[in-house]
């Protein structure tokens, strides 16, 4: 089932706070949190206050050569992906990701749809857009 989509509209990075929480609100239960958006969009940036609100105090990049970033949130991992330089479903589940995923741990995923066919069942969509002036439009999906 598909609940959503809620929307949330920013632009000034000072508001990544209240959107984070807002996100964590609307999706804390989900372990999986799967961001679309074009390049330059703002996903590693909301990923970043995401795991800021989590309480990760590491620094937080894309793992965009790595495929998947650990972070501690206070005892608890928080996993980060980025599948955009994959070639294949193949190497995410080389690495492991559907254990990853089903650890009931926080997994933000990039780039998600190089790996659609190995999406867990239940999951939290979000699609990041900007327009020519930077307002950000976030629409959130539960599935």
């Amino acid at each position: 089932m598909t609940v959503g989509p809620a929307v949330i509209h920013f632009k000034a990075l000072d508001e990544l706070e209240q959107v984070a929480a807002d996100l964590l609100e609307i999706g804390g239960q989900v372990p999986v949190w799967l961001f679309e958006g074009h390049m330059g969009a703002g996903k590693t940036t909301l990923i970043k206050a995401l795991c800021i609100k989590l309480g990760v105090k590491s620094n937080i990049q894309s793992p965009t050569f790595s495929l998947v970033n650990e972070y501690d949130a206070g005892g608890k991992p928080i996993y980060h992906f980025d599948f955009y330089r994959i070639k294949d479903e193949t190497e995410a589940l080389d690495m492991g990701v559907e254990e990853y995923f089903d650890s009931g741990n926080y997994c933000f995923v990039e780039w998600p749809g190089k790996i659609e066919y190995l999406w867990p069942l239940t999951y939290l969509r979000l699609n990041l857009q900007a327009d020519e002036s930077g307002m950000r439009t976030l629409e959130i999906s539960k599935v």
